[in-house]
């Protein structure tokens, strides 16, 4: 996602919302620009949001091939309560419908609480102020518009292996995690900025992701050569309705630069950027971690 302010980001997702910022790094494309990676303790895959920061930038607009809601689980339908309450509190206005709870953060970017999905493990972070029989517990899908949404895609369903459901909406099934997949009707034309979502990452095995990269290569997708992002390896394509796809992977994982008790708390420069860190030090905002006691990362 882009945000145009690194700290007010880290404020509502690991303040409000409760995760933790697993990781403080910097964009590999424009090393400038911060990279705020946020998710359950352990920064499993399954619950990490991201967030590019370009500072100012304008508000944007969710249009035709583009992320415009994000939606994550709570363990129950009564926890839904709890975060109708806490949003409100943060001036968030959200909006009950069912055993839904909808609600956007400060930069507009939408969201739906709803009871995760009896598949899906909890990936929760831990927060003083939100008990666990609350918490968050990791991503149950995405919805994207589309000017053909309920028109079957074979690229989800003969080479991603989704199920269609029927009128737009898909699911992704894998060993460990389902995840909900949902095109709705494009109404305007997007607009990058503050408040959007970039592209949205899929995982898989490390050993498995040459074979997708083969999958997508062969059904005429352009697809990037595997990308070392320090981290995890990833590649890139479009599907056809225009959102862009990473398939990622696990290794090495977050931990391998820094102390899992402390994931987050201190500024990561990627490899490829490591003769910038001083040069970052000085130029970078600090931002506030409240796992690092409150002091700058």
């Amino acid at each position: 996602m882009i945000t145009a302010d690194a700290q007010a980001c880290v404020d509502f997702h690991a303040g409000t919302l409760g995760l933790r910022l697993v990781k403080t790094t910097v964009n590999f494309d424009d090393p400038g620009a911060y990279h705020l990676y946020f998710g359950a303790e352990d920064g499993a895959p399954g619950s990490i949001l991201t967030w590019f920061e370009y500072a100012g930038a304008a508000p944007g607009r969710p249009g035709a091939g583009m992320v415009h809601t994000i939606q994550l689980g709570v363990p129950s339908v009564d926890a839904l309560s709890f975060w109708e309450e806490r949003l409100a509190g943060a001036g968030r206005r959200p909006v009950r419908d069912g055993d839904v709870l909808a609600f956007a953060d400060p930069e507009g970017l939408r969201y739906e609480l709803l009871p995760a999905h009896a598949a899906n493990p909890p990936l929760a972070a831990h927060h003083p102020e939100i008990p666990a029989e609350v918490a968050l517990t990791g991503i149950e899908g995405a919805r994207a518009f589309s000017a053909f949404h309920t028109l079957e895609e074979s690229l989800y369903t003969r080479v991603l292996g989704f199920t269609n459901e029927g009128g737009g909406h898909y699911v992704l099934a894998g060993g460990s995690r389902r995840a909900r997949w949902t095109l709705d009707r494009a109404v305007a034309g997007g607009r990058p900025g503050a408040g959007t979502v970039h592209h949205i990452a899929w995982w898989c095995a490390d050993q498995d992701q040459d074979a997708w990269r083969t999958r997508v290569a062969e059904a005429g997708g352009y697809v990037t050569e595997v990308i070392d992002r320090d981290y995890f390896l990833s590649i890139y394509f479009r599907e056809p309705r225009g959102v862009l796809f990473e398939i990622a992977t696990t290794a090495p994982g977050f931990a391998v630069d820094e102390d899992p008790e402390h994931l987050g708390e201190a500024l990561r420069v990627p490899a490829i950027h490591a003769h910038l860190r001083d040069e970052l030090s000085r130029t970078l905002t600090p931002i506030r971690n409240p796992r690092a006691g409150g002091g700058p990362a």
